[in-house]
């Protein structure tokens, strides 16, 4: 009997000190080894293991969140880099956390693509042709898609029929939110740049326009997305810091309350869709009538 007993002891032993471990083992292994698909994951600046543990399981990217701690604490790992990578099922948790510890990206082919504020869709286009595979055609042509900007338009609370004025040139333009985003690779689609910029674009504006008419009052008057967009497009373009744009946005509001022509030279440029800076305008072009110009009533 006391034979049978010891036995059972010791298996009960066993078991307590093979479990732990057949689930240690399990844990930090690879989800899927054959999976070798780069998951874009990414990690915000200040983030600790716990948080980093956290993101990766909600990617299914590793296992188990306790397990992915046990080993960044059993190796000392430390100093992750906040950054946007593609991990893989595949990869092991040395692998993984060696690319987050140095900030290397898991694809050598991806690219990051800097868009600045205060830029024009030609100037998108032109960077999106230098850092990717797309042509400028790529681009225009699907800014001409009607379809397109129909499913834009329901997909975007912030879009509306506004843009798809047929006076408008590129009716994304000034929605497109100004920041670094990174991509897989070169071959990005046109459409997946808009939409991460599009996505950035709502969750700024949210911050400031909670009402559900989508409206902002200025000094009383009511403005629409699209018109107080169009306004800090122009104070972008002719204010060269905060105190200029400030009396650039003063000096519009009380023209448009006021009744009198706009008169910018950033929106008459751009009616000829000729760069400020390139050149001087002729003045057939001062007095030549176009939406944009505002230098015509």
């Amino acid at each position: 009997m006391k034979k049978k007993i010891i036995i059972v002891l010791l298996i009960v032993l066993v078991l307590i000190v093979a479990l732990p471990i057949i689930w240690y083992n399990v844990g930090v292994s690879p989800v899927n080894s054959r999976n070798s698909d780069g998951i874009k994951v990414a990690i915000p600046l200040g983030s600790g293991a716990g948080d980093i543990a956290k993101i990766l399981k909600d990617k299914n990217v590793i296992r188990d969140v306790n397990a992915f701690k046990i080993y960044v604490k059993i190796n000392r790992v430390s100093n992750f880099q906040a950054g946007t990578y593609y991990l893989k099922q595949s990869m092991t948790l040395k692998e993984m956390t060696d690319m987050l510890k140095t900030g290397k990206a898991a694809d050598p082919n991806q690219v990051n693509i800097t868009f600045i504020e205060g830029k024009n869709i030609r100037w998108v286009a032109d960077t999106i042709v230098a850092n990717t595979n797309n042509k400028a055609e790529d681009v225009y042509n699907l800014l001409k898609d009607k379809t397109y900007i129909d499913s834009l338009i329901s997909k975007y609370w912030f879009l509306t029929s506004d843009i798809q004025n047929s006076d408008i040139y590129y009716p994304l333009e000034g929605y497109l939110f100004p920041d670094t985003y990174t991509f897989k690779n070169k071959n990005v689609d046109v459409k997946d740049i808009f939409a991460v910029m599009l996505d950035k674009e709502g969750q700024v504006l949210a911050k400031y326009i909670s009402n559900n008419a989508g409206t902002v009052t200025v000094d009383g008057h009511q403005y629409t997305i699209h018109q107080i967009l169009t306004i800090a497009s122009i104070v972008e373009t002719e204010g060269v810091n905060d105190e200029g744009r400030k009396g650039v946005a003063s000096v519009i509001y009380n023209r448009m309350n006021a009744g009198m022509p706009m008169q910018s030279d950033a929106t008459t440029y751009y009616a000829f869709k000729i760069n400020m800076g390139d050149r001087d305008l002729n003045q057939k072009e001062l007095d030549t009538y176009n939406p944009y110009n505002t230098r015509r009533t």
